[in-house]
């Protein structure tokens, strides 16, 4: 096979792989989401000091609809590392570093924090949960 007609086949075998692309796609979520990746900077009893305000902010933005989730990370074998993930529901990341900067956490100094926009494609839930208290609403 010339070069003329190598190129043309992996031409079509790119355009049949685009297509592919395109058809498993077209119909995904594309919910545009931000993740705010915490990192701890504190003492435990730094931490353990602001908790309960920290909670209650959580809870807030759960509760109104802002967050999608949130949690700590662990460090390998499993031991909190102070660091933690959260995702919330904004139009821009400039709302999302907004939401991040009143967590009473990072308006103390205990973390701080990094805002990534994540678009939500795949992947499926059929019951809302609200964590903190254990409600549900079944869709």
């Amino acid at each position: 096979m010339g070069h003329r007609a190598a190129f043309v086949v992996g031409a079509v075998v790119a355009a049949s792989g685009a297509e592919r692309i395109q058809q498993l796609t077209q119909r995904m979520l594309r919910k545009k989401l931000y993740v705010i990746l915490s990192k701890g900077a504190a003492t435990t009893d730094q931490i353990s000091a602001v908790l309960p305000q920290h909670l209650e902010y959580m809870i807030g933005l759960e509760k109104t609809g802002v967050l999608f989730a949130s949690g700590p990370l662990s460090a390998p074998p499993g031991a909190p590392a102070g660091d933690g993930l959260t995702i919330v529901r904004a139009q821009s990341a400039d709302e999302a570093r907004s939401i991040a900067s009143a967590d009473p956490f990072v308006i103390n100094k205990l973390r701080s924090f990094e805002v990534r926009e994540w678009t939500l494609m795949e992947g499926s839930f059929g019951v809302k949960v609200n964590f903190s208290d254990q409600s549900l609403d079944i869709a």
